[in-house]
């Protein structure tokens, strides 16, 4: 396969995670959540935490999903708890993450070569599919549920959960906890994709997490899939994109820039395109005297 096909599929398939994640937040519970931003390092720093420490890389990967929700809970506490605003939540968290990604190992960048990884023994495309495939099941599973109606339920219309005697706040610790489980898990499985966690891996990552939600969605509005299937097939398709661009001969310190075109492109696309409906739709009642 074409190296640079496969690389982005690799790379997306582990953005897609992130995607996820982001499609909880971003989405269902349309809060702009920066905190993954930390959350995304903070993935590959327990798993590097754990792995040097001589535990399992399927084992380190689980952790990494597990104290990535505790970033959920942070940012919870803080918007809903201490009545700060969403997006200050957020960054508050990533910026308290900054220093605990340090903390845990010491320094800002481990190397992670020298130990096993859950790729060892089985082609990474392989494994980066099951374990893709896994997540989308468990969510679809999981969003069929009554606790995942509700979820969808505190996104669209908060006062009719109320109405019913539920606590929204409940559903929403619930949608940040678990979207920044997924987005650390995301960070746990490119640390030993790349062999390496670093502090700055975190930085912009949001833009290829919300980038990835909108790209399945404008390509895919008009079929029926699931909204985990579109955000994987989204990040895919914006991470080929981006490295097409460097394959034709843009410098890879372009690449920040590129996501943030790649984003403007769509974003504009689905405004343009609403316009132009809108216009066609007048000129068709003149057309008919209506």
């Amino acid at each position: 396969m074409n190296t640079l096909l496969l690389t982005s599929i690799e790379q997306g398939l582990i953005f897609s995670i992130l995607a996820i994640g982001m499609m909880i937040t971003f989405k269902i519970l349309n809060f702009a959540d920066m905190s993954v931003e930390g959350t995304f390092p903070m993935g590959a720093f327990v798993f590097a935490k754990f792995i040097t420490a001589g535990m399992s890389p399927i084992t380190s990967t689980i952790l990494a999903f597990l104290l990535g929700t505790l970033a959920g809970l942070i940012t919870y506490t803080l918007n809903i708890k201490l009545k700060i605003k969403a997006l200050l939540s957020g960054i508050l968290t990533m910026t308290i993450l900054y220093s605990v990604n340090l903390r845990l190992n010491g320094k800002s960048n481990i190397g992670l070569f020298n130990y096993s990884s859950i790729f060892d023994g089985m082609e990474v495309v392989i494994v980066l599919v099951l374990v893709v495939v896994a997540v989308k099941t468990l969510m679809d599973m999981f969003l069929k549920t009554e606790v995942g109606y509700l979820l969808i339920a505190t996104g669209d219309n908060e006062t009719l959960v109320k109405s019913l005697g539920e606590d929204s706040n409940k559903y929403k610790l619930i949608g940040l906890m678990l979207s920044n489980g997924l987005v650390s898990l995301s960070g746990a499985l490119m640390a030993q994709y790349q062999g390496f966690a670093e502090i700055t891996m975190g930085t912009g990552i949001i833009v290829v997490a919300i980038a990835s939600v909108i790209v399945g969605d404008t390509m895919f509005k008009k079929l029926k899939l699931k909204n985990t299937t579109r955000a994987i097939i989204g990040a895919v398709i914006y991470k080929f994109i981006g490295a097409v661009a460097i394959d034709l001969g843009l410098e890879p310190t372009d690449l920040k820039a590129i996501n943030a075109i790649i984003v403007i492109g769509f974003l504009s696309y689905n405004t343009f395109s609403l316009d132009i409906k809108n216009i066609t739709k007048r000129k068709v009642k003149i057309t008919e005297g209506v």
